[in-house]
């Protein structure tokens, strides 16, 4: 039987796209005989879980990373070892770039493993991360960082029998860096349960309060300077002065930024913070309910919380870069901000607020999304790694 293990520092409990991707991916696998799937998921102690005839999450205890994260960084073969030799997998997915390649590879090499390892890029770590955290920094500092970045991403993937990614735009950057055999595999979405259908009519009056003609906006992202919440809060200040009739804002999930939140959802009165909203059927009626909302990152990989939100049919407000502006672009349904600041963010509400094909872009929004599937994504991944795997 074909053996699957999937490996992630990125895994967090609380955490978006990665986390979302990783649930479902253990979803598909659960009805599958044929297929044994391991997911080495970060805990806090270590322990077996079978989710499925031939699927079992393999629970490793790490410690978390410090600050106000639920991430838990592995950073050395030790406790992970065992587990990937016990198993002896055909493929091991790697779905993060720090410490996880090298150890991966290490104990493949070390163990003489028969194992084909293959990254996902879920992050564009030398843009996302080391270039953005240096920008502003003396010296070039930047520019210097992104170039060691790509450097290491060279030296660990192209070690790799493959390597995956969601975004066209994304690949074309990966390319233009060296990096080699890339897959271009779309992540996927519930577009049954993500659907227009879901509109819940009792939310919408509640939110509107009293006022019909009141927008609903819907910020459902990682507290982070990454997602521009700082931005989207900047702006609806501006928005509260500018427009005739106060929009409602509502915001779902956690983060360093969760302070700001919470101040503004003191300060106005048509802000509403939801916390991390956990559950999916929730999110689906949140997305149905709103009217617009904001995919305000530059460096998003896929973006599945984008795609959810054009499969319940909510248009977005999108960065001019990553697979924010690719699936805009695409879908026609909704607005690039040619920068993300608040001034331009302002401009793109109103617009949208006094455009009179707000239906048609929720019809292309939805119509856009459908097409896309969790069981494509898998069965194509799958056969990426069993096809190398003969």
């Amino acid at each position: 039987m074909f053996t699957l293990v999937d490996c992630n520092n990125f895994w967090s409990p609380s955490g978006g796209g990665v986390r979302r991707y990783h649930l479902e991916k253990m979803e598909y696998f659960k009805n599958r005989k044929d297929v044994k799937y391991v997911f080495i998921m970060h805990d806090s102690k270590t322990y077996t879980e079978q989710i499925g005839e031939t699927s079992f999450i393999e629970h490793l205890g790490v410690s978390k990373v410090m600050g106000n994260w639920e991430y838990r960084y592995l950073l050395n073969s030790k406790s992970i070892e065992p587990l990937i030799v016990k198993h002896d997998p055909d493929s091991i997915e790697v779905g993060s770039p720090y410490f996880m390649p090298r150890i991966v590879n290490s104990i493949v090499s070390k163990n003489k493993l028969k194992a084909r390892v293959f990254g996902f890029w879920h992050a564009d770590f030398p843009v996302t991360y080391v270039k953005r955290f240096l920008s502003g920094m003396p010296f070039n500092l930047a520019q210097y960082g992104e170039n060691w970045a790509w450097s290491m991403g060279r030296k660990r993937y192209n070690r790799m029998d493959g390597v995956l990614a969601s975004s066209q735009v994304i690949i074309d950057r990966m390319r233009l860096n060296g990096i080699e055999d890339i897959h271009f595999v779309p992540l996927g979405v519930n577009e049954v349960l993500f659907h227009p259908n879901k509109k819940d009519n009792q939310l919408r009056e509640r939110l509107k309060a009293g006022n019909e003609d009141r927008l609903i906006l819907f910020f459902p992202h990682r507290f982070s300077k990454e997602k521009g919440l700082d931005i989207l809060l900047g702006a609806y200040e501006k928005l509260v002065n500018t427009m005739s009739i106060e929009p409602a804002l509502l915001i779902g999930g956690t983060g360093p930024y969760q302070n700001l939140v919470e101040e503004a959802a003191d300060k106005y009165e048509h802000v509403h913070f939801k916390g991390f909203i956990d559950s999916k059927e929730d999110m689906a009626t949140y997305y149905a309910s709103a009217d617009l909302g904001f995919a305000l990152s530059a460096w998003e990989t896929f973006g599945l919380s984008l795609v959810e939100s054009l499969s319940a049919g909510l248009p977005l407000i999108a960065a001019g870069d990553g697979a924010a502006m690719e699936h805009i672009e695409k879908s026609g349904a909704g607005y690039i901000l040619p920068k993300v600041d608040e001034d331009s963010l302002v401009s793109a509400v109103l617009k949208f607020n006094e455009s009179a094909q707000k239906s048609s872009l929720k019809e292309k929004a939805r119509n856009y999304a459908q097409e896309l599937s969790w069981k494509s994504c898998f069965d194509k991944q799958l056969d990426i790694y069993m096809s190398s795997s003969l």
